[in-house]
Parts: structure tokens; C-alpha cells; sequence
């Protein structure tokens, strides 16, 4: 198993990209100078011994070095020894969280998609033994984090969901829901659950099909409908808020007919998500009566520290750099 011990560090490798805009409007602009002050081609001719191609060899070994750099310090790991293992048992959980425009809406508070990951981190602090997926839709479906008992990560990838990771617009619960069915540990005996948060708008259709295709499974499908019944608008990033094509402000509903019609459909549960704590008792003492199976799990108890090789690559770039002149010798 190959991890990053401090993954926090990896947000550095923003540098390298930004570097290079730096440096690359900074050789636009010495451009713009050199041809205010005379001809370029001639400068060249008085200035020989300069050359832009060591000039560009010196930049990209140096973009070498900073991106080896952070590496390093992210602390590269492999898995060296597996750690004795025990017998557990849990269930197995797919969260299929709606991720379209209208779940900003604030009519649940803060708002229906900070709610769902809140009862969904609230969900994954109650598991031990568990292994928990995420996946996200909206017009598309994806897999933002396959069947894993790694919760850090899956409270990482959590925080980190947002409208802008889908740019198809819509609520596709079907494909969510296929999605969802299919990621399971194969030939895994354990109890399966997906928990689908939505307010039901704009659906694609195919969802019943879908819940019944689970539910044939033996998955339990429970359906989380979130919003008020009243509606409310749907404030966007910039405070303003998404209107029509005519300019009229758009308000979003939760469809609650549509999420019971597909909980029932997959012989499920439905429940509403308010700004109680309703939803998570229902939801907690429901997943408790899931059949519990043998989880089977890769755990790694000791890693070997893999930052040597890159260190010495780094080395290697910043000795070749110091012998790379940016003017040719005489």
C-alpha cells in the first residue's frame, strides 16, 4: 500500500504550476523591454554569449527540484509489514450524496448539502468495523471514494464535496443508484445499505427500476429526502442568487412524493431530513438491523519511507543545474 504520511504538504505542489506563470510573465515582459529598447534580433547578435535555451534547461530543473521537494516532505510510504488480523464484522455502506445547484438551497441549515455531510460524518463517527463509499451525482454520476474502512479518508474526500466537482446539472438518482449497487466488495456476506441524500428535483427518471434492480441484491435502499416542502432559492457563490432565463428567482421544492415512491419501489426507507436529528436516529437504529458479515481488510502496521530515491533524483537536478551556465563560455 503506497500512502503520503503528510498529505497535507501535497497542497505545495500548487507552487510549481504558479512558478511557472511567475516566471513565464516575467520572460514576456523582459520581451516587451528588449523590443522598446531596439531591435531583438540584433541585441542577440551584441549579447552572444547569452542563451535562452540554458536559460529554459535551468527553469524546468529547478520545477524538477520544488516538485521533488514537496514530495519529499509529503513523506512517501509503502506498506511493509500487515499488521495480525482479527476477526470483524460490519456492514457495508454506499452514500450517494446529490450534489446539483438546488442542494445549496437554505431552507435546512446551514444548508441541504452542508446537512448531508454533516449527518454523513455523524453516520461514519458511529462506525468501527464498517466499510463506508461515497459517490456523488447530479446530471452524472461518479465515484468520489470506492468501499473503504479508512474513515480519515472518507471524512477528507467528505469535506471536499462540492456543485463544482459535477458540470452536468440535473438530479440522475437512477445512474446514482446503479452506480451505487454496483460498488460493493464482490461475494462480500456483509449486511449492504445505500443511503441516497437528495430533494428529488429534476429527476432523470429510471430510479425505481433502479431501487427494485438493489433491492434484488439484498441491498437496502434508504432514501433521504432533504428540504422543506415550502421551497426556497438557491444562493450562489457570488451572493447572488439563480434566477431564470426571464429573471425570475428560482425556487427549489423537495419532491418528498418522488423519494417515497422510489424508497418503496426498492422495498426501503424514506426518511425526511429536517433541522432536527430526526433523520439520524431513524437512520442509525435501521442500519443496526443489517445482518453484520466478515469484513475482509488490508491493514499495514508497519511502512518503509520511500523519500531517499527522491532525494537523491533532487540531488542529481540541483548538481546538473549548478553546472548549466546560462551564458555559453567564451
Amino acid at each position: 500500500m503506497f500512502r503520503f504520511d503528510n498529505p497535507i504538504y501535497l497542497w505545495l505542489l500548487l507552487l510549481v504550476p504558479l512558478s511557472a506563470v511567475i516566471y513565464l510573465y516575467s520572460v514576456r515582459k523582459y520581451g516587451r523591454r528588449i523590443r522598446r529598447f531596439g531591435n531583438p534580433a540584433l541585441i542577440r547578435q551584441l549579447s552572444p554569449m547569452k542563451s535562452l535555451r540554458r536559460m529554459w534547461i535551468k527553469f524546468i530543473l529547478s520545477e524538477g527540484i520544488l516538485l521533488l521537494l514537496v514530495l519529499i516532505i509529503a513523506r512517501p510510504q509503502i506498506g511493509s509489514k500487515l499488521a495480525t488480523n482479527r476477526h470483524r464484522e460490519g456492514i457495508e455502506t454506499i452514500i450517494a450524496l446529490d450534489i446539483s445547484n438546488s442542494m445549496l438551497a437554505e431552507d435546512v441549515a446551514p444548508s441541504r448539502l452542508e446537512k448531508s455531510k454533516l449527518l454523513v460524518e455523524n453516520l461514519m463517527s458511529r462506525f468501527s468495523e464498517d466499510k463506508i463509499g461515497l459517490i456523488v451525482f447530479a446530471g452524472e454520476a461518479f465515484v468520489q471514494l470506492p468501499i473503504t474502512s479508512d474513515y480519515v479518508s472518507a471524512k477528507m474526500f467528505l469535506d471536499n464535496i462540492n456543485p463544482s466537482l459535477i458540470g452536468t446539472q440535473g438530479t440522475d438518482i437512477g445512474k446514482a443508484l446503479q452506480l451505487a449497487a454496483n460498488s460493493f466488495t464482490p461475494n462480500s456476506k456483509a449486511g449492504k445499505a445505500i443511503i441516497l441524500i437528495t430533494d428529488g428535483e429534476d429527476n432523470e427518471g429510471g430510479a425505481e427500476a433502479m431501487a427494485k434492480q438493489a433491492r434484488s441484491k439484498g441491498i437496502k435502499v434508504f432514501i433521504l429526502g432533504i428540504g422543506s416542502r415550502q421551497g426556497a432559492v438557491i444562493p450562489m457563490p457570488d451572493g447572488s442568487e439563480l434566477k431564470t432565463s426571464d429573471g425570475e428567482p428560482v425556487k427549489t421544492h423537495l419532491n418528498e412524493e418522488m423519494c417515497r415512491q422510489i424508497a418503496a419501489a426498492g422495498q426501503g426507507v424514506y426518511v425526511h431530513v429536517d433541522n432536527s436529528n430526526v433523520a439520524d436516529a431513524v437512520l442509525g437504529r435501521e442500519l443496526g438491523k443489517l445482518q453484520k458479515g466478515e469484513i475482509n481488510n488490508v491493514v499495514y502496521s508497519d511502512f518503509d519511507e520511500q523519500f531517499q530515491a527522491l532525494a537523491l533524483l533532487a540531488v542529481i537536478l540541483l548538481m546538473v543545474d549548478v553546472l548549466v551556465l546560462e551564458r555559453k563560455k567564451s
